[in-house]
């Protein structure tokens, strides 16, 4: 069948559909006319994968992504239960994890903190405190033992997973009361009394001190920990039984979450990673794009994709999917873009399958809310989503039409695996669109199942494609 909608008006054609009264269609008011029907290459390079690296020591290697990269398992929420048993808890979901083709686990801090069996680690105490030291009114974290935490890493290496830590490296909390000469006050700054002996502190090695008053930012009145003191630097990454070297080669983490970077230089993770390697993400709670860019470069880290986040709100909680050509960070640079639809800290958007068909399809790291696989949302649907990634989401991206309801875009492939086109619709109607793909006279299908379609691509490579109401389909080749 030869192509007709140069005969047609873009609305027009949209008239033209065998599955449902698309009458609606032609009556958008001219706010909601607004269209974009160009083709958009959003990105340019190679169309290599996203990579985490390999793991460390003896598990070098191990891990291999599928050919559209990996996918990361947030394995937490705010508030879990108490009690020390999480850690089997996510013990226990890594086979299932892994078998849906989820390739790393990022757990939340996993050292004693102030607040003891209450606390979800973000009030650190004692780098070193796993789970095995009496100390801050428990032996065990909120989290579990330390043992339990051990048996939770191997679990997750012996099923293909990689392991990343959550790193808070910006403030501590649980000091003993001093004087120091600096505020000419006392201060909750003595942490010499640590049950473990490592990586004991002072009011040195707080702002204010000897290096100055202040760094780049503080938080919730915390002590805000000086990276310029040398004794910092040493124990943090230095010495062989620093905080990154302990973490990594004896208790076998991957990699590393680093919390609220807006507290210090990007200098700080740069340092780290130089030292120490393993997977690197930055929470750099910011939707300015530069901002976001700026300190991956600075960091040699990837950054968590905020600009996308707020997008992907607008888009698709407030009916605008054209907020989808705006700038992103997995747009600028797709290797330092981990992308997420909720954490535990903010969980804003409530249209969200369409919101995990769009990272999953697009470039970046995909991160998935744990409420969201195990509580909220379908787990069939979400594998499913896993799986295209996996398997199918390769190489640069292309945007091929948007509209206020309607979004379609396509991964150009990589190394002989063909790509995607990813078709979004949040009209309560089926919709059609021409669309030009990279595939000539060959038989594509729709791997949601969504679309009982099975159309051959014309000799020019274009096809009419179609997408249920409220909902999203993802073609490929058939094969």
């Amino acid at each position: 069948m030869k192509k007709t909608y140069f005969l047609l008006s873009v609305w027009g054609l949209a008239l033209v559909s065998s599955c449902e009264n698309n009458d609606d269609i032609g009556n958008k008011s001219s706010q909601e006319q607004e269209v974009h029907d160009k083709i958009v290459n959003v990105t340019h390079h190679d169309g290599r994968p996203f990579s985490t690296g390999g793991a460390s020591g003896s598990l070098q290697g191990k891990f291999v992504a599928g050919p559209g990269g990996g996918v990361l398992m947030q394995g937490f929420y705010w508030d879990v239960p108490e009690g020390g048993n999480w850690w089997n808890t996510v013990k226990d979901k890594v086979t299932g994890w892994s078998n849906a083709g989820i390739g790393a686990v990022w757990l939340p801090p996993a050292s004693k903190a102030q607040n003891g069996p209450l606390s979800m680690g973000y009030d650190p105490t004692d780098y070193y405190d796993f789970g095995n030291f009496n100390q801050n009114g428990t032996t065990e974290t909120r989290f579990g033992s330390r043992t339990e935490l051990e048996a939770l890493i191997t679990k997750a290496h012996s099923e293909n997973m990689q392991v990343f830590a959550d790193i808070v490296i910006n403030h501590n909390s649980g000091g003993q009361s001093e004087a120091n000469p600096y505020t000419g006050t006392n201060t909750w700054t003595n942490f010499s009394g640590v049950a473990s002996g490592k990586f004991q502190r002072s009011y040195e090695d707080f702002y204010k001190n000897a290096y100055g008053n202040n760094d780049e930012g503080s938080f919730g009145g915390f002590p805000d920990l000086c990276h310029a003191n040398p004794h910092v630097q040493d124990w943090l990454w230095g010495r062989d039984d620093s905080v990154a070297k302990y973490y990594k080669n004896v208790m076998k983490f991957d990699g590393w979450r680093f919390d609220y970077v807006k507290g210090f230089g990007p200098w700080v993770v740069n340092t780290w990673n130089a030292k120490v390697g393993g997977f690197s993400v930055g929470e750099l709670w910011d939707s300015n794009v530069n901002t976001l860019e700026w300190w991956a470069n600075n960091a040699n880290s990837s950054v968590f994709d905020f600009a996308a986040y707020y997008k992907m709100d607008e888009a698709f909680d407030n009916g605008n999917l054209n907020a989808l050509n705006d700038d992103m960070m997995w747009k600028r640079n797709p290797y330092k873009a981990v992308t997420f639809v909720a954490n535990h800290d903010t969980d804003i958007i409530n249209n969200k399958m369409p919101a995990y068909a769009y990272i999953l399809t697009h470039e970046g790291y995909p991160t998935i809310f744990y409420r969201d696989y195990e509580e909220w949302l379908n787990k069939e649907r979400l594998n499913n989503l896993i799986w295209i990634h996996n398997n199918k989401a390769t190489g640069t991206t292309s945007i091929l039409y948007t509209d206020n309801d309607e979004y379609i875009a396509r991964r150009n492939g990589y190394n002989g695996n063909p790509g995607l086109v990813v078709y979004i619709n949040t009209s309560s109607s089926w919709q059609e669109r021409w669309i030009e793909t990279n595939w000539a006279s060959q038989q594509i299908k729709d791997f949601t199942g969504s679309s009982s379609w099975y159309p051959t691509t014309q000799g020019d490579k274009w096809v009419k494609i179609q997408c249920a109401p409220n909902s999203y389909s993802i073609w490929s080749l058939n094969q």
